[in-house]
């Protein structure tokens, strides 16, 4: 762990860092400048804190890094002996995090995670840092990520992992060699078995595969920061993709389920389910639930009028962020730039099963053999950038998704799915 903080400090220019993150909190929310530095710092050096002592922090993470994150925690502590610093953390989902922010970021934590597409929300109102590691996140981490939590120039957030997206998990007792690569095999598969398939069909975040996938697809966001761009569209195809996956659906009526994504480890448990569309988050969980009888690989293909499609899902980054109104602004980013380093990826990769952002954990061995990781990784390449996405987008997309799997819904109907995607579309450029 020294090591890694070392080799932060020792491109630290200690003149400028944190200019602005004194008692007073600039008007732009956060850190000025980035923090470049004196070579003969160390770990052990407590400049860096300026007059900041009896420190008190708060920190933010999902329930399941909750034990992780206190432990590393109580590392950073320790390796500032001479200050005095107390940290308590506390389970909160990274999704509601930063409404907990904006609702009153007086009683919010100091540091907390965020995924990538709260960040928008999060510095129009002013109540997200800069980061002032901004030169050595740069070096860290790819220029994806990096511009994942940009705005305007500014560096908003420190990244933490580059997994925050779905992909296809199953028992390969259930699911035979090979059809994991269709969806309609792994229907099939699952029916022929009795088991359950398994997809939150009604959540936002999932049910953009059924438009995504026909080319349908977010292109940022217009500049009054609120209104959802698209990409130029051939109505005819979403329709018809539409179409393909209702149909599905219905056909196997008895084996689809749509359910959170967090029952499929509870499916595979209990032996229920054969095969879902599960997250990062629940890697482990999955892996546990099925031991040897776990695989996960890319999501599948699609039959489209004839075509296989490669479903297209979202994908983005999970990222550690600092709270303009905390009362400890160097300590804060101090441990946020500490909690996303190197040795703190790599405990989150071994034990949660999380894929690394920065650029050397993601090379590791532990990585490159994890083979949730690496079906997520290359899910990633068929995908929309979480950061493209608006708020007002996932309920719209999610009541599709509810609709395309209706009992009275008529896949077949395309004069209704016609009217549903231009209501869909509508509803979410209406804010």
């Amino acid at each position: 762990m020294k090591k890694i903080i070392a080799g932060v400090l020792a491109v630290m220019m200690m003149a400028t860092a944190f200019a602005g993150c004194g008692e007073q909190t600039p008007a732009n929310g956060g850190a000025t400048g980035d923090v470049a530095g004196d070579e003969s710092k160390t770990s052990s050096d407590v400049e860096l804190f300026g007059e900041e002592d009896n420190i008190s922090l708060k920190v933010w993470g999902p329930d399941k890094s909750v034990d992780l994150l206190k432990r590393q925690c109580d590392a950073f502590i320790k390796l500032y002996p001479e200050k005095k610093i107390s940290i308590e953390v506390v389970a909160q989902g990274e999704s509601d995090a930063g409404t907990q922010l904006l609702n009153d970021a007086t009683t919010a934590a100091d540091v907390f995670g965020i995924p990538s597409d709260h960040i928008n929300k999060l510095v129009r109102a002013k109540v997200i840092q800069e980061v002032a590691f901004a030169d050595e996140v740069k070096a860290n981490n790819s220029e994806t990520i990096v511009e994942d939590a940009t705005r305007d120039g500014v560096l908003y957030a420190y990244p933490e992992t580059a997994d925050n997206g779905y992909y296809l998990v199953y028992d390969n007792t259930v699911v035979k060699e090979g059809n994991e690569k269709k969806l309609e095999t792994v229907l099939e598969d699952c029916k022929a078995a009795g088991k359950k398939f398994i997809v939150s069909a009604g959540d936002g975040f999932y049910s953009c595969m059924f438009i995504f996938t026909a080319g349908l697809k977010t292109d940022g966001i217009e500049d009054d920061g609120i209104t959802q761009k698209f990409t130029d569209y051939n109505e005819d195809e979403v329709v018809a993709t539409m179409q393909a996956f209702s149909k599905l659906f219905h056909e196997y009526s008895t084996t689809f389920q749509s359910l959170s994504a967090d029952k499929i480890p509870s499916g595979f448990s209990t032996g229920v389910c054969g095969a879902g569309i599960d997250g990062s988050w629940n890697v482990v969980a999955d892996q546990t639930a099925l031991g040897d009888k776990y695989s996960a690989a890319k999501l599948p293909t699609i039959t489209v009028n004839g075509e296989d499609k490669q479903i297209i899902s979202m994908f983005g980054y999970k990222f550690i962020g600092v709270n303009a109104a905390t009362k400890f602004p160097r300590a804060a980013q101090i441990l946020a730039n500490y909690l996303t380093g190197e040795e703190c990826q790599l405990q989150r990769a071994e034990e949660l099963g999380w894929c690394p952002s920065n650029n050397v954990a993601a090379q590791s061995d532990l990585v490159k053999n994890n083979e949730a990781i690496s079906a997520i990784r290359e899910q990633a390449e068929n995908s929309v950038p979480m950061g493209n996405v608006v708020q007002q987008f996932f309920e719209p997309v999610g009541n599709l998704g509810n609709q395309l799997i209706a009992d009275k819904t008529d896949p077949s109907n395309t004069d209704y799915m016609k009217e549903l995607l231009k209501e869909t579309l509508q509803n979410i450029k209406d804010v």
